[in-house]
């Protein structure tokens, strides 16, 4: 199988790059965290000038028709630099649910807008008691007329508080775990009777609890199937499982390098520790797993686009499994390597290691996933 990159892939690969390397340092990181907002704006608009956040949609959208391999590798990028804009949610998620099951008018509406960086969104899903079920939904929109009225609680919204739009998943029909009866609505952020807390999460970028009170939302709110909204929602879950791979990937790689660089110059017992054959050791097996997590997540991109929802699921839920395995051990043994100094604030190492943890925890955790994959016997099984 080829691997290469086509000519238009490593242009992006090359501009995206640079892009993180020269203007997406650690102290800029640090200044933007410090923002009233979490994230840059004006980086944001960079993004939008280089393409990036057009990358998944189509041409006739204001896209340039890339697929989950354009993705991966501005995701992987990303992880490098651990950028906190909000590409997951608006792009990835919140992009995606409009490309899979938005009408003809909500793409022409909306997309060209997250291209050109005038809008950003959040998928508004999990609720208390749900965990990772994402057919476990008691928000309910009951019919009012032609339109909608939206009442429940939403949490731990990927930048849901800054967010222009929320795409807010709600039960038309049946009780609170049926695969069926859940829709999908795309709600304004100032609508009349929708609430916003916003918090820093633990990796530092920002997510908040929704409240919806009455939020009442016209017939064009409706995504697709106002009873169908499981589908195209595991299928963009499935799709965002894929890019955080690949941030995971870039994460890996840095924390991997950076560690390294640290065994050799920090000096005890008059030589560098990385003299020592045991750390040597560690290192060498680090890099192991970040193989191992790269080739999963090149699975998982492939897989990505693939037409059959159970064999897909069955990738995605082996993908978590070893992003999650492999990123705990390059993340503690990096943080075991720099010792007391690779958990402070001041130092960039830490704040790999809670990222990568989240990304674990995003969308279902490794624990998770291995259950679910034994629950279907096995991932060629499953495919089968």
């Amino acid at each position: 199988m080829d691997f290469d990159l086509s000519e238009d892939q490593r242009l992006l690969k090359d501009s995206v790059d640079r892009l993180v390397a020269d203007r997406y340092d650690f102290d800029t990181r640090r200044g933007i965290l410090a923002s009233p907002e979490g994230w840059s704006r004006a980086m944001w608009s960079q993004f939008a000038e280089l393409g990036l956040l057009a990358v998944p949609f189509a041409e006739e959208h204001g896209g340039i028709g890339g697929g989950p391999v354009e993705t991966m590798i501005v995701m992987e990028a990303f992880g490098r630099g651990l950028v906190v804009e909000p590409y997951l949610a608006t792009v990835i998620l919140g992009g995606g649910l409009l490309r899979h099951a938005g009408s003809e008018a909500q793409k022409g509406e909306f997309l060209p807008r997250i291209a050109a960086g005038e809008l950003t969104m959040a998928l508004a899903q999990v609720e208390r008691g749900s965990r990772y079920d994402l057919f476990d939904v008691s928000t309910t929109a009951r019919r009012d007329g032609e339109g909608y009225i939206l009442n429940g609680e939403k949490g731990v919204v990927l930048h849901g508080e800054g967010a222009d739009t929320l795409v807010v998943t709600a039960r038309t029909a049946g009780s609170r775990r049926d695969t069926g009866g859940i829709g999908l609505f795309l709600v304004d952020a100032k609508a009349a009777g929708l609430s916003r807390r916003g918090y820093p999460t633990q990796d530092w970028m920002r997510a908040a609890e929704i409240g919806l009170e009455n939020v009442r939302v016209g017939p064009d709110a409706v995504l697709g199937d106002p009873e169908g909204g499981l589908a195209p929602l595991e299928r963009v879950v499935h799709e965002g499982i894929a890019a955080l791979a690949a941030e995971a990937v870039g994460i890996a790689d840095e924390m991997v390098k950076v560690t390294v660089d640290y065994i050799k110059t920090r000096k005890q017992f008059g030589v560098a520790i990385g003299a020592f054959q045991a750390l040597q050791h560690r290192a060498a097996d680090m890099v192991v797993a970040g193989e191992q997590l790269r080739s999963m997540a090149y699975y998982g991109t492939m897989m990505a686009a693939s037409d059959d929802a159970a064999e897909r699921a069955a990738a995605m839920s082996a993908t978590k499994v070893q992003i999650g395995r492999s990123g705990r051990f390059i993340g503690q043994q990096s943080i075991q390597l720099h010792g007391g100094v690779g958990v402070t604030m001041e130092y960039k190492i830490g704040h790999y290691f809670k990222r990568m943890t989240m990304i674990d925890t995003a969308f279902g955790d490794a624990d998770h996933h291995l259950a679910r994959l034994a629950e279907r016997g096995s991932l060629f099984e499953a495919a089968a």
